[in-house]
């Protein structure tokens, strides 16, 4: 059995720097004609020239023959200024800024602490520049329970932003609980984000957060957040639309809510993916060092490659 797709999209990945940037950026490459690109380096990625000095980088490190094309983004602070996101719009290269809670999760250490009381007027610029806002959408509240960050997020801050700033393009990222589907759109009892995703609904579109680690980063008594699921992220995507039965609205969701929403024009190349059984590595090893990826030593199907 075999499906054909226009390329897909990845609208939140990280790509890190250095030797970690050129050891991963391969297996992005090799599914995805884009990517938005996330800022949370050391040091985060704040200004416009910071983000051209980045996009060249991930450039230099693609494959010869890719036409792979990053989208970067600015990290927001509480110091971020109007004027850094008009000169963003300007270059043509900086597609979205992203809203860090400070302490929320990697890097997230130069993060926004009072959004509205330190960035309104870059929200309100960002409306004026149909710049998209990023959302990491939870509190860091030691009081709120780890579950209950999400909704406590949507409750007192997303929901009072939307309805002070209603023209401001928002993107929900990585959303975990029924509390956030609801929000973005309504949604039936059962597996909410599973049946959101696979209902044709427009509002969703793919985004793998493939976020890369060393294995020491990881394997530690206080391990990193984020799972490196770049090889596999299509592979797994396709598995659960065919068990929702919903493979027709596959492409949607993968290659056109996504370009859609950013006011891009969609892909023209085509990706074959086959159903075929084949088994992730158990450890995916580079000049970098050991990265564990996610479902390694076990076997999947829908094996994903460029037409």
């Amino acid at each position: 059995m075999e499906l054909t797709l226009t390329q897909p999209d990845d609208w939140h990945l990280h790509l890190r720097d250095g030797d970690l940037l050129k050891a991963v950026v391969p297996h992005s490459v090799s599914h995805y004609g884009r990517a938005i690109v996330m800022p949370n380096l050391k040091p985060p990625i704040t200004t416009t020239a910071a983000a051209v000095a980045y996009r060249e980088s991930i450039l230099k490190a693609l494959p010869a023959s890719s036409n792979f094309t990053p989208l970067m983004t600015l990290y927001l602070t509480d110091t971020t200024s109007p004027d850094e996101i008009k000169l963003a719009r300007k270059t043509g290269v900086v597609f979205a800024v992203k809203l860090y809670p400070a302490g929320a999760t990697t890097n997230s250490q130069d993060g926004v602490t009072d959004l509205f009381g330190k960035c309104l007027h870059v929200l309100e610029e960002m409306v004026e520049q149909n710049m998209p806002l990023l959302v990491h959408g939870e509190v860091t509240d030691p009081i709120v329970d780890i579950f209950d960050r999400e909704k406590v997020f949507i409750d007192t801050i997303l929901q009072p932003l939307i309805q002070r700033l209603p023209q401001l393009k928002v993107v929900m990222e990585h959303i975990t609980t029924m509390d956030a589907v609801k929000f973005v759109e309504s949604c039936k009892e059962g597996q909410a984000v599973v049946s959101a995703v696979t209902s044709g609904s427009r509002n969703f579109f793919l985004g793998t957060d493939s976020a890369p680690h060393e294995r020491g980063r990881k394997e530690c008594a206080c391990g990193c957040a984020g799972i490196y699921n770049a090889p596999v992220a299509l592979s797994l995507y396709a598995k659960v639309f065919e068990e929702m039965g919903a493979l027709d609205k596959l492409e949607a969701f993968t290659s056109f809510n996504g370009p859609d929403f950013y006011g891009l024009p969609r892909n023209t190349s085509k990706i074959k993916l086959t159903k075929i059984p084949w088994k992730v590595p158990e450890a995916f090893s580079f000049s970098f060092g050991d990265i564990i990826p996610m479902f390694a030593g076990n076997t999947l199907e829908w094996q994903p490659s460029l037409i």
